[in-house]
Formats: C-alpha cells, structure tokens, sequence
C-alpha cells in the first residue's frame, strides 16, 4: 500500500477516488506541531544557541500523530502531497521529521489542481523537500512569534492594546497615518463652468489653450460675463481606442475584486476559493473547480490556454480569440504556478449552479469570466472630444462607444461599459451651436478617502509588505483586537489603535515600516531561493529589535488606568478597571501590595424551576463559552441540558423536553411535540 498524505480532509476524499485502490489518501487536518510556549520569553525559540525551535504537537494533534505514525509504518511507499506553497512546504518537513519517514521511503508531490490528470501526474513527477523553502517559512514563523509575543506583551504593559504583529501592525499604521491626512486636509474651494446643450453638455477646461482653474465664485461670474450662448465647433476628433481585458487573478487581485464586486470580505473569499479548489461534488464525480489558490503568478498553462481558445472560437468566434498576457513584474516562467482558474472552461458557472450554494457560484463565475476574458479579443471603442469655443474659452466633452465587444462580451457585468454617445457634429464644424444655459457650480476639494478592505489590500502589496496568503488574517485581526472599525464598508483607527501605533512608533519607527518590512519579505523570497542564510538574517534582526524593546520596556510611559470613583474596600485605594485575557475587571489601583479584585455577581437568567429541587434552571455558560441550562444549587444538584428547557414533561418517558433546532423534543428519548 503507498500512502498518501494531505492536509484537508475533503482533498483526501478527492483524491483517493483518482488514484484508487492501491492507495490510501489521508489527511493531517493543516499543521501537526507548532513551536512550544515554554523557554526564555515563551518564545519556544532558544536564541542564545542559534535559533533553535522547540517543537509540540498541536492541541488535539497526539491523536493524529499516532494514527500517521501507524500508518506510515504499514506503508511501502509515503507521498506528501500538502499545499503546493511554503507554508505546504514546512507542513510536509514536520510530517517528515515527526513521523520518522525515512528519507528512502518517501516522495514530496505537487497537485495544483485537483483533477483526476493532474493528480496522476503529480503522482508521476514527485521531488524531495525543499529546504530552502522550509527555512523561508520557518524564518518568518520565529519573527512572527518573536515579534507578536514580545511586542504584545510591550502593549498590554504600557497600553491598552493587546497585541502587535510584524505586518499586522505596519497595516494598523497606513490606516491610522490616512486618517491623520484627513483629519490634516485643508479642503479649497473651487468652481466649474458647464454649457449645457440639448443632447450633451460641455465643461470649460481652456482659456486661449492654457489649462484654467476658478477658485472663487466672483472669478466664476466674471467668466460668465464674458461669454455669449453662442459656441463655434471648433474641433471634432473621434479615435479608435482598444481596451484590454484584466489579467487572470492572483490571491491578493482576487480578494480586491471579491471585495469590491461581491462584497466578500477577504476571509470569505479565501474559504470559498479553499473549498472549490479541494473538491464540490458535482454529481458525477467530486472535483477541484479551481488551481491553488494562493498564488501570485498569471502564467497560464498550454493546456488550459488551447483548450480555452478552442471554447473561444466555437462559442463567440474566431474574431474573439486574444492573446495570452504577460506581466511587467519579472515572472520565472518555469515556475509551476499558475494564476487563478477553473480546472475546466468546459464546467461553466451555469452547468455548475445547481451543485453550489449562491456564495460559491458568485465567486467561481466572477473567477470563470476573469479567466476567460483574460483570452479573449480587445474591445474596441470609439471615443469622440468635441471641442467648442466661446471668446476663447475653451469647453469639452467627450463620449465614447463601443463598436466591439471583445471580452466585454463575457465581463461587462463586472465593468462598467455604458455608452456616452454624443450627436453628430460634423456639419456643424467652425459653425456655431447654441447653448441652452450656461451655470457654474461651487466644489471643495477633498481628502484621500479612508481604506477599504480592497484598497488597504493593494497598498500593501504595492508596497511589498505581508504576503496575500496572510492578508485575509490581518484584516481580521485589526478588526478583533478592536484597533478599527468598520464605517460604509472603509476601516476607521479606534483611539486604542491610535495609540498602539504611536507608541510603537516612539521605540519601533526603524523595524514598524513599510520599508523594513518590505525589505523583509525581500529576504525571505531569498531564503527560499537559497540565495542567504536565514540564521545570518534572524541574528541581524534581533540584535536591533532586543535592544530596542529593553529601552521600551525602561522608557514607555505606562498607561493609568481608569479610575471607577470607588474606593478599595481592604486598603482604601482607588479602584480602576484594568484589562485580564478574560476582558476588563475591577481591581485595586495598589497592586500588588493589594491584590483586591471587585466580583460583581452576574445576574442569572432564570429559565424554569428546577424539576429535580428547589432551586431554578439558569442560563449558564461552559469554560469554551457554549451556553447551557443548569441547576442554580449546582454542585448539590447537577441536573443540566444543553437544550433550553420548555418545563413540560415528555408524555412518553417523563424526561424535560427542550426546545432544539425550533422544534420541541423530548431530551431523552426521540419524542417530538407536533407543533
């Protein structure tokens, strides 16, 4: 038996279905270990030594653990076939290092797309680990963990923050540094000049062909004064212009646009790619609808492109057949990635509707028409300016047709392509028009607006800061820990936010930048291509950053906290509210020499008297925060349900019914209330 291990167990599913009987696919459920929290700073990293990580198995990973470990025993021949990424990478060495694979007894194997071709041929062409890639994940992992502990624990001493993360904090800073500019913007006033006409309307933009700007209303009136209703056309010029059709998406172009024509936020975006990539059940077989989806190539492949041409020229015909684009960024064309696609132009979002929920199929589409316009011919335009005169003010207007669909024919529901047609002129050229009225409108300029989720998501990637595999986790985050909010749909600094990036910025301003962190990323593309020594990298970084935290940790002024106008009951010191992992508390402002903390009793919400004693059945929460009903003299009594209680009795058993998915049941035995 050859054994096969993956890391999602839907994938497994798929996957054992292709390559069949001779083979057993199974899954680690993601990573197996992480590093321990134990050690100098909980880091589980020794420093002192060379960076040496202290590996554990994950919370509720010894299981897996030991049943991998049989299996991997058992088996002739052990493939792991994890995600096609560094982070797949690193997954598949602590498969190897924890289950005690030998070297001779394994293959390392890529699957890009899960089809049954695909898969077999990633079965065929399977290659050692690479280690390189595995130092690069494993780099980032310690200055992650190095960073957000240390750093963390910084904030939650000096601050009201709680945590502060290498890129999540660099994030945190453009969207606070883009609320000071708007807070900063002096808005000017200013004033433009329309002609309207009765088809079209024409805006001044020209005095004797130099470019004017009206800034108040009293420059306005005199214009106004000067001109006449009558305008002489004085040009007419109609172009023919193409318009290309977008690139095939990347991870980070696939959220923006998620974003932005779906509404998706970047974690639902993801889910749903992971999913359609690992497998839907489409009645006759389950497949992988689309490549990996963490991804930051367009490269397209030979197969997919001639048989997307083929589906070109059948369906639309050959005049709508375009070229394969190429990016200006510098791509390793060998490189096997591949820009986001379905696994089949064959499988259209509308064969595949009735096998999807409507979140799934408004994602595949938009990802099905991306990549098939990307193919597809140029629209063609054509785009008119007409120019007029009036005692030599120049006015303008411009329109625009479209004279050939191209791609536009499978992605105008997501591009604006409405026509702006203007009347024909060309009679009427170095004649005169007569306007119907001519007004001036008041303007004010305005600030750089606030960044949304698509918007933030580009800036870092123009910048180079982060990864857009870890994107979706930061956009959470900042939104977690409370260091933002959300207002129409644009990211707002909270005042905790604000202030965790100040104070980051007195100590950290040389490590907590866009250039640093971009340089960062820069050496770990490095490290993957084993270019540098990651130890070299770990031991420059730390030098600067231990330095620095110790002068934080002295120097930082610390935060009072706030006082509740009470007075401690033991000592007669202030109470404050003070923050705990548990949320905030009421303690006394003189610790540790007093160590008072106020216990209010939550009031009880009581569901029915108790059946079993004289007490009541009370709303009640488990240490995971699951909400059940139990007995209010508990530990004397222990009756407990998981299931509101009603208080009626089951006519069959006499056990409580509850009330579970809106249906009264019986809480023992399989009774249901007729409703």
């Amino acid at each position: 038996m050859d054994l096969v291990i993956v890391e999602s167990p839907a994938k497994s599913k798929t996957i054992e279905k292709y390559l069949g009987k001779s083979y057993k696919v199974v899954s680690s459920i993601g990573h197996i270990r992480d590093l321990a929290t134990t050690g100098k700073y909980g880091l589980g990293i020794d420093i002192d030594n060379g960076f040496i990580p202290n590996y554990v198995p994950l919370k509720g990973k010894k299981k897996v653990i030991t049943d991998l470990k049989k299996l991997v025993k058992e088996a002739d021949k052990i493939y792991l076939a994890t995600d096609p990424d560094r982070e797949g990478e690193a997954i598949s060495w602590h498969l190897y290092d924890t289950l005690g694979i030998k070297e001779n007894k394994y293959d390392r194997v890529l699957f890009y797309e899960i089809t049954k071709d695909k898969v077999l041929e990633g079965i065929k062409n399977p290659r050692k680990i690479d280690y390189n890639l595995v130092k690069s994940q494993e780099t980032r992992r310690f200055l992650d963990r190095i960073i957000g502990f240390r750093l963390s624990r910084l904030m939650q001493s000096k601050t009201s923050g709680t945590s502060a993360g290498r890129v999540q904090s660099v994030a945190l800073k453009l969207i606070v540094d883009r609320e000071r500019e708007i807070e900063a913007f002096k808005s000017e006033e200013y004033y433009t000049i329309t002609a309207k006409f009765q088809d079209f309307d024409s805006e001044l933009f020209k005095y004797k062909d130099k470019d004017i700007e009206i800034k108040s209303e009293e420059e306005a009136k005199n214009i106004l004064e000067k001109l006449e209703k009558d305008f002489k056309v004085s040009s007419i010029e109609s172009k023919n212009k193409n318009k290309a059709s977008k690139f095939p998406f990347t991870t980070s172009t696939l959220q923006q646009e998620a974003s932005t024509k779906l509404n998706f936020n970047a974690k639902k975006t993801m889910m749903l790619a992971q999913k359609m990539y690992e497998g839907i059940d489409i009645g006759s077989e389950t497949v992988g609808l689309i490549t990996y989806m963490r991804t930051d190539s367009i490269r397209l492949s030979e197969e997919f492109t001639g048989s997307a041409f083929k589906y070109i020229e059948e369906n639309y015909g050959k005049n709508y057949i375009g070229y394969v684009k190429k990016s200006k960024k510098t791509e390793n064309v060998q490189d096997a990635h591949e820009g986001i696609r379905p696994t089949s132009i064959l499988r259209t979002p509308d064969s595949l509707k009735k096998y999807l929920t409507n979140d799934e199929y408004k994602l595949y589409n938009l990802i099905y028409r991306r990549t098939l316009a990307s193919l597809m011919a140029d629209a063609k335009t054509l785009a008119t300016t007409i120019i007029l005169d009036n005692n030599d003010y120049q006015f303008k207007t411009t329109g625009s047709t479209v004279t050939f669909k191209g791609y536009l024919e499978v992605y105008s529901e997501f591009e604006d392509t409405k026509d702006t047609t203007l009347p024909d002129l060309t009679s009427k050229l170095n004649q005169m028009i007569t306007s119907d009225d001519i007004i001036y409108e008041q303007h004010f300029t305005k600030p750089k607006p606030r960044y949304t989720e698509a918007k933030l998501i580009h800036e870092m990637e123009e910048l180079g800061i982060g990864r857009p595999s870890t994107y979706a986790t930061i956009m959470s985050n900042i939104r977690d820990r409370g260091y933002v909010t959300m207002e129409e749909k644009k990211f707002v600094p909270t005042d905790i936010g604000i202030q965790v990036t100040d104070r980051l910025q007195e100590y950290f301003s040389n490590i907590i930048n866009v250039k640093y962190t971009a340089n960062m990323e820069e050496d770990l593309d490095k490290i993957a291509d084993g270019k540098i020594n990651n130890i070299e990298v770990l031991t420059n970084f730390y030098q600067v950053f231990d330095d620095t935290l110790k002068k934080a940790f002295a120097g930082m002024e610390k935060e009072k906290p706030e006082e509740t106008g009470e007075m401690c009951p033991l000592c007669g010191s202030p109470l404050v509210i003070r923050k705990g992992k548990y949320g905030e508390f009421v303690a006394c402002s003189d610790y540790p020499n007093c160590k008072y903390i106020k216990k209010d009793k939550p009031e009880e919400k009581i569901i029915i008297d108790c059946p079993n004693c004289d007490g009541k059945i009370v709303e009640k929460h488990s240490h995971k925060g699951k909400v059940f009903y139990g007995c209010n003299n508990y530990p004397k009594c222990k009756t407990a349900y998981w299931d509101m209680p009603t208080g009626e009795k089951c006519p069959k058993c006499g056990e409580m019914l509850v009330v579970k998915n809106n249906k009264t049941k019986c809480s023992s035995c399989n009774y249901q209330k007729e409703e």
